[in-house]
């Protein structure tokens, strides 16, 4: 990670290691003050131009998306308070500017119909040729734990073959986003298909020493640019290919492999509504499930119960997007 190089080099260092000790990522911390750090190098800034005209003229030279804006004012609204307190500045200069506002993204979410014909898709374009069958099938797998279980995409990629308990219907899936680990069971239809690619793997490579589940050649595990090539192929053959695009304060996705989490999500909750049962009480559960570090971000699928006129319509801010 870079240095800071302004002349408030010494407060923004401070500020930095004072939100590490409360526990914050400095991945987090550090990317908003550094991008401060440089525009006050750009402008040949002193101490007495920290007014705020300064800000507003910073806010309008950012030129990135609204939400990136409003991150980077947020941490140094939060680093002037902090030298509010250490009795180095007498007031705060960012405590009056309002945020832009802020752009919504709604992704891509597969119906059950949708998912069904993805997967349909991805089967009938496994290359039965001796070279390419068994990765194909590995690939293919992935598509279906993505689409079964609502996996994010690396995590099927780095399971190991001992992480799958065919007795439980069990996987166990570890150290993944925010250094969570679980044991979800498996619904049958994807144990089946578990079963069998390994039973074909075990006929085809009786010696395979490969330690991971979903197993590509010469001992190493799938990359996540072959899962995604097959995943956009079939989207083209189903004809449900989209560009991304922006209406207003509103990105619509594009079908992405991440759209089948939302999907299971999504439809996992419409399932429970339609046996009578209430979404909001399966949320712990379902969060859980799909390896959220708090039940409330699983709540942002909520949204989708209300969006009667374009089903499956769910409006995420990117810090609501990141965490689901």
């Amino acid at each position: 990670m870079k240095h800071f190089e302004s002349f408030m080099a010494p407060q923004l260092q401070q500020y930095a290691d004072y939100r590490q000790a409360l526990g914050y990522a400095k991945k987090c911390i550090k990317p908003p003050l550094l991008a401060f750090d440089r525009y006050l190098i750009e402008q040949n800034a002193s101490w007495d131009q920290l007014q705020p005209a300064f800000f507003l003229q910073l806010r309008a030279k950012i030129s990135d998306h609204p939400n990136t804006v409003n991150t980077i004012l947020s941490a140094l609204r939060s680093f002037f308070q902090f030298l509010v307190r250490q009795d180095i500045c007498d007031n705060n200069p960012l405590k009056d500017i309002p945020p832009l506002p802020e752009r919504y993204f709604v992704p891509f979410v597969f119906s059950p119909g949708q998912t069904e014909r993805l997967l349909q898709a991805a089967g009938q374009n496994i290359r039965k040729t001796p070279k390419y069958f068994l990765t194909d099938m590995a690939i293919y797998l992935a598509i279906v734990l993505l689409a079964r279980c609502g996996m994010r995409i690396n995590e099927p990629l780095r399971m190991h073959r001992d992480q799958y308990c065919r007795h439980d219907g069990t996987v166990y899936i570890e150290k993944t986003k925010f250094r969570k680990d679980r044991l979800i069971p498996v619904p049958q239809i994807a144990l089946t298909q578990i079963e069998n690619y390994l039973a074909v793997r075990t006929a085809l490579r009786a010696d395979d020493q490969n330690p991971y589940l979903l197993a590509a050649r010469k001992q190493r595990q799938l990359r996540g640019r072959q899962v995604r090539d097959a995943f956009h192929q079939a989207v083209k053959d189903i004809r449900i290919s989209q560009p991304k695009q922006v209406i207003g304060n509103i990105t619509f996705g594009k079908p992405l492999p991440h759209s089948l989490r939302h999907g299971f999500a999504i439809n996992t909750l419409n399932q429970i509504k339609a046996r009578g049962n209430c979404p909001q009480q399966a949320l712990p559960v379902l969060a859980t499930y799909m390896g959220h570090r708090k039940y409330q971000y699983t709540a942002a699928y909520l949204k989708v119960k209300d969006a009667r006129d374009i089903p499956g319509l769910i409006a995420f801010t990117k810090s609501q997007l990141d965490v689901i």
